[in-house]
């Protein structure tokens, strides 16, 4: 329940940086630097991770855990700006949210009832997403679309996966700590949302 609880919490501080984001035109310092301004913010997630695994057990973790939500909002600004540059735009990012809330309950519910261990599934999950990680990276400098939109696809399978892994582990007792639950959680539901809302807009997005 606490993990559910901080979850739906960290949801707000997310919402917050996205609004932040838009509303600074943060997206001008991603067009003014292409490329080193996703590698600084993936170096600042990476950081703010680091700060929220090393106060889990403290009364900061969870304000750690909001801090690291509210840059993962600043990070949607580049995909939200161009959402809003489809006429369909923002029905895409509400489809988007919906399907992601969808995968959650799904698989929250089938993890609950099956009771399942998949543990299994976590050195091929490890590797998929370190291949995954070197592939995006690779594709900051190469910018193939076709790439884009494939690892986007990898990306949503990958991350799903994770999301019941995560939820296994969690219903299992596998992870106690609600910071680090919580946490998980929320890195699998990013990035679901994100890589469809990229699959969508690439499919189905209609410009003015």
């Amino acid at each position: 329940r606490n993990t559910y609880w901080l979850l739906a919490l960290s949801m707000l501080p997310t919402v917050a940086g996205a609004v932040v984001g838009m509303s600074l035109n943060f997206i001008a310092l991603f067009k003014a630097a292409p490329i080193m301004t996703p590698l600084l913010m993936f170096g600042a997630m990476l950081g703010s991770l680091f700060v929220v695994t090393r106060l889990r057990n403290s009364a900061w973790g969870v304000a750690a855990l909001f801090g690291f939500t509210f840059i993962s909002g600043l990070m949607l600004t580049p995909i939200l700006t161009v959402a809003a540059g489809f006429r369909n735009g923002g029905q895409l990012v509400a489809l988007s949210g919906g399907l992601t809330a969808a995968v959650f309950f799904a698989l929250a519910a089938y993890a609950t009832v099956s009771k399942r261990d998949f543990a299994f599934l976590g050195k091929f999950l490890f590797v998929g997403l370190v291949l995954l990680i070197v592939a995006s990276l690779a594709n900051v400098f190469l910018q193939v679309p076709a790439m884009a939109l494939t690892i986007s696809a990898v990306a949503v399978m990958i991350f799903s996966l994770y999301l019941l892994y995560d939820l296994s582990n969690i219903i299992r007792g596998g992870e106690t700590n609600y910071v680090m639950a919580t946490l998980n959680l929320f890195l699998d539901l990013f990035n679901i949302f994100v890589n469809l809302l990229n699959l969508l807009l690439a499919f189905t997005g209609q410009r003015d």
